[in-house]
């Protein structure tokens, strides 16, 4: 049964009508409706426009900007270390109010492991390019075919950094703008860094304060921090393929204590096994885009 407050074929053709004259038709409802209400007009609710909008297939992205790219991140997985790294920057506090010392860091994105990093008081794809020449260096690695992971900054897609990459035969691959979660694994490690109880309150002197604060920081991330996201083992020994040894180990320790007080067991032992294939970006369903990013097109015949 039909509801009560359902339009009817007169009200919902009067609406559809109205959506698409000359004065409405590049304005979405959410325009349309305070617009109406300044003329001391109510005709339908603003979901109510979408709602009939989209059930006659009439929302189309409006005005002369390019529409919302519903197009998600290219989707990487990593099976191994140095299959993909992820990297960023990100401000240290200096001194001087408004000015700012700069952390650039890369991490790899199946050990987590911090694999290169270097504070400057610059942004530089410059920089950026030479750290990254100087990571594969000394972690002897072969950057061709490497996918390296940035958002979409300055020294990200600089000149310099770009044509470093090509050269290399480096894949690489980029966030959506103004889309932070599409670099999570270098988010999550800014985050450890900054809420690290030992995070200093007071500004760095200067770029080798920072220098050694970071030097510090990274020798805990890589080498003691048991990290959540692999199965709290450290990144280094996940990196160097220690963590399966880890990972057996705790679980004979668990099956040992079952086997000693069955009783005080209902269920399978903690889950030591280790982290297989590491996704950055996997593809996920395609989720509505938010109404407000869409409009009625351009007049035409309206159903009655």
């Amino acid at each position: 049964m039909p509801p009560a407050n359902k339009l009817s074929t007169k009200e919902r053709s009067e609406v559809l009508r109205l959506l698409v004259e000359p004065r409405f038709r590049d304005l979405s409802p959410n325009q349309i409706v305070p617009l109406l209400a300044d003329e001391q007009r109510f005709v339908a609710s603003e979901s109510t426009m979408y709602w009939l909008l989209r059930e006659e297939g009439l929302l189309k992205h409006r005005g002369r900007c390019k529409a919302p790219s519903r197009r998600p991140p290219r989707a990487h997985v990593a099976t191994g270390a140095n299959q993909v790294w992820s990297w960023d920057i990100t401000y240290l506090r200096s001194p001087v109010r408004g000015v700012f010392f700069y952390l650039y860091l890369i991490v790899d994105v199946w050990s987590r492991k911090v694999v290169g990093w270097a504070v400057h008081d610059v942004e530089s794809a410059e920089l950026a390019a030479t750290l990254f020449r100087r990571t594969c260096d000394s972690a002897d690695v072969d950057a061709r075919g490497l996918v390296l992971h940035a958002d979409n900054g300055g020294p990200m897609k600089g000149s310099t950094m770009v044509a470093t990459l090509e050269r290399l035969g480096v894949l690489m691959s980029f966030s959506r703008p103004h889309v932070s979660d599409d670099n999570p694994y270098s988010e999550a490690l800014f985050r450890t860094l900054k809420y690290r109880p030992a995070y200093p309150t007071k500004p760095f002197v200067d770029v080798a304060a920072a220098t050694v604060w970071v030097s510090a920081f990274v020798g805990w991330y890589n080498t003691k921090h048991l990290h959540s996201g692999i199965r709290f083992v450290t990144p280094s020994d996940r990196h160097e393929g220690r963590d399966t040894a880890i990972l057996a180990q705790r679980h004979q320790v668990y099956e040992a204590a079952r086997e000693r007080n069955k009783n005080r067991w209902s269920g399978d032992t903690r889950n030591w096994t280790t982290i297989g294939a590491v996704h950055l970006n996997p593809e996920q369903p395609a989720h509505q885009m938010p109404p407000q990013a869409f409009s009625s097109p351009a007049s035409g015949p309206v159903p009655a």
